[in-house]
């Protein structure tokens, strides 16, 4: 009887066992049974980071209507599509769609039965989904399928490439054919960038939260009134404020014109945050396209010519993929809203199509037809909307960026502003394109390490994984109550051992700085393999079975991504086996050198982890089957 072992219970886990469920009937003999061992310390389904045990004030910050856990018709894959409904769909008719377990927490209960399509739901919701998809999931097990649940930690994985797989948890032995690392977030030990902040915290009798996952941050560090400064302000910044104003007692009421207004709990720390572009993540939009979905990709697909040599991601790569998000933008403003631009759309596609995106003629293009100089995508200004500030005085600081901040939520809460939507979707549609192009056509360390996992990844990251509108309305609201200030762009922070602080400045404001007694990193740790948290990770690299990405440029320059070094089959790359893959062990997720991102799909999207997800549940079943 073949043994199939799957390591981590979470999403990916619970879409791969999706997947055996879809493709078994094909693949695998009814008179062939298989074992399959799913193995997590958290509860299945939601995993560590969607577990139901968190706080009730974090949220997606994703719409309803927007997360899927299901296949559809435009997902490119070789198996069966199984439709299964989105969170808003699952939501909205607990009926249809069993079987149903009954929501234990009251709150998440009342949460479900009043979800709205368009609404940001809790963490605690969307853990409620994931615990369906994977009862569901199972349930669709073909009879030869037997499924066995482990809550418990895999610390070792031994055994020949050509024989059964040892798979150690804490008090017992699992021999398995096929092992599976359905890997998530993972939590790395500080970097050594963080050594000098550590250390002078424990010099000084200071506290310094380096970057982690909020939800397991201890915040009880932070004192009430305390000034803190804060470096980051993306979800992880958002998520932080949540914990330490409403998690602490305060609570947010309507103002009568529009607004909110805080009432502290008097437990609050003082947050002085700032970031290098030094405002807060793009609101998500709240609204749907006003013309049809634009047909992607356009320019950015698999006719992309690209040279022989050495490939730059923004000399080969981004001319296209700008273009694209321009398509997008202005397929829906012309569709959308014709009133404001001034020529047909065939016309300016016809020209469109024909102009590279840096060159004058496409400026000029879009200048003639588009007449409002606001209507016009200009992404430079949309990375770096900071850029050049000066200003003269804290206050005068704090109300620039306090405008940017209601500029921006009004313009992601105004349908005629839904041009942005346009952008959004061109920018789903390159990270997809980007998993199909980069095996085949590898980037330089140089390009890899400044411009994918740099600049783009905080690019994409800035414009379309920002948190719902109603967040940048209570950092408005904090703001007013003198519990929140900006800092500014290119924030610096300076260790003060004179005083015994962490200094923080900006080059919009010279000469000023402000003192804080704490510094807390606001940022999702960055994975790198050699400083892993995960037991089996650091025993499969200290055993030599598993290596970490590292590229080197014909000029010597080397670049370490901290990702799992995987084939396009997702086979685990083994350095004992001379770098070959493994013909037994499988790594899926956003840690390994596939670069699949870590967001749940949006339905009919061709999401880029079913088609993984897919095709090695294929593969697997087809190993296991030849070797019944």
């Amino acid at each position: 009887m073949p043994v199939l072992v799957v390591v981590g219970a979470g999403p990916r886990g619970t879409g791969l066992l999706e997947r055996i469920a879809a493709n078994a009937p094909e693949l695998l003999s009814p008179d062939v049974e298989l074992d399959v061992h799913l193995v997590d310390p958290h509860p299945p389904g939601g995993g560590r980071i969607w577990r139901h045990e968190q706080s009730p004030l974090l949220r997606m910050n994703s719409m309803a209507e927007d997360v899927t856990m299901f296949t559809d018709e435009r997902t490119s894959m070789d198996g069966p599509v199984r439709p299964g409904p989105s969170l808003a769909e699952w939501a909205a008719d607990p009926a249809a769609f069993a079987p149903r377990q009954p929501e234990r927490d009251p709150e998440v209960a009342e949460e479900l039965d009043a979800l709205a399509a368009t609404d940001f739901p809790t963490r605690r919701a969307q853990s409620a989904y994931l615990d369906w998809v994977f009862h569901r999931s199972v349930a669709e097990l073909p009879d030869n399928i037997r499924l066995f649940v482990h809550r418990d930690t895999v610390r070792r994985i031994t055994g020949d490439p050509d024989g059964p797989q040892r798979v150690h948890l804490s008090d017992t032995v699992l021999l398995a054919d096929r092992v599976v690392l359905a890997l998530g977030h993972l939590d790395s030990a500080p970097g050594p960038e963080t050594a000098e902040a550590r250390a002078f915290a424990a010099r000084h009798g200071r506290s310094y939260l380096p970057p982690a996952f909020t939800a397991d941050s201890d915040l009880s560090g932070l004192a009430p009134g305390e000034r803190v400064i804060v470096r980051g302000l993306g979800l992880a910044f958002v998520d932080l404020v949540a914990l330490l104003t409403e998690g602490r007692g305060g609570r947010f009421t309507p103002l009568p014109g529009g607004g909110l207004r805080y009432h502290p709990s008097g437990r609050e720390p003082v947050l002085y945050a700032g970031s290098r572009r030094g405002v807060p993540y793009h609101a998500k939009t709240g609204y749907r396209l006003q013309g049809p979905p634009p047909a992607l990709p356009r320019y950015f697909g698999p006719d992309l010519r690209l040279p022989d040599g050495p490939v730059e991601f923004r000399r080969d790569l981004w001319p296209a993929m700008a273009k694209e998000i321009g398509y997008g933008y202005y397929h829906e403003l012309f569709h959308g809203h014709p009133e404001r631009t001034a020529l047909p759309w065939p016309e300016f596609l016809d020209a469109y199509d024909r102009l590279d995106w840096h060159s004058p003629a496409r400026t000029d293009l879009v200048a003639a037809a588009v007449p409002d100089p606001e209507d016009r995508l200009d992404l430079d200004r949309l990375d770096r909307p900071l850029t050049g500030l000066r200003v003269g005085s804290p206050e005068e600081l704090q109300q620039h960026l306090h405008a940017h901040l209601r500029a921006d939520l009004a313009r992601r809460s105004d349908l005629r502003y839904s041009a942005d939507l346009g952008a959004f979707f061109a920018l789903l549609s390159l990270y997809g394109q980007l998993i199909r192009l980069l095996p085949e056509h590898p980037l330089t360390a140089r390009s890899t390490a400044a411009e994918l996992d740099g600049w783009w990844t905080g690019f994409f990251s800035f414009y379309a994984s920002g948190p719902p509108g109603f967040r940048l309305e209570q950092l408005l609201a904090l703001a007013d109550a003198g519990l929140l200030h900006f800092l500014g762009p290119d924030t610096r922070v300076e260790l003060d051992e004179q005083h015994g602080t962490f200094r923080a400045s900006s080059p919009a404001l010279p000469d000023h700085h402000v003192h804080g007694t704490a510094l807390v990193d606001a940022f999702l740790p960055r994975h790198a393999l050699d400083r892993t948290a995960d037991p089996l990770l650091r025993q499969l690299l200290r055993d030599g079975r598993i290596d970490e990405e590292r590229l080197t440029d014909p000029d010597g320059h080397t670049y370490r991504s901290g990702l799992l070094r995987t084939d396009p089959d997702a086979r685990l790359l083994d350095p004992a086996l001379d770098g070959r893959p493994h013909p037994r062990r499988t790594a899926l997720g956003a840690p390994t050198t596939t670069r699949a991102p870590a967001a749940f799909a949006r339905p009919r999207t061709d999401a880029p982890s079913f088609r993984q997800n897919d095709a090695v549940a294929r593969r697997l079943l087809t190993e296991l089957q030849k070797e019944a």
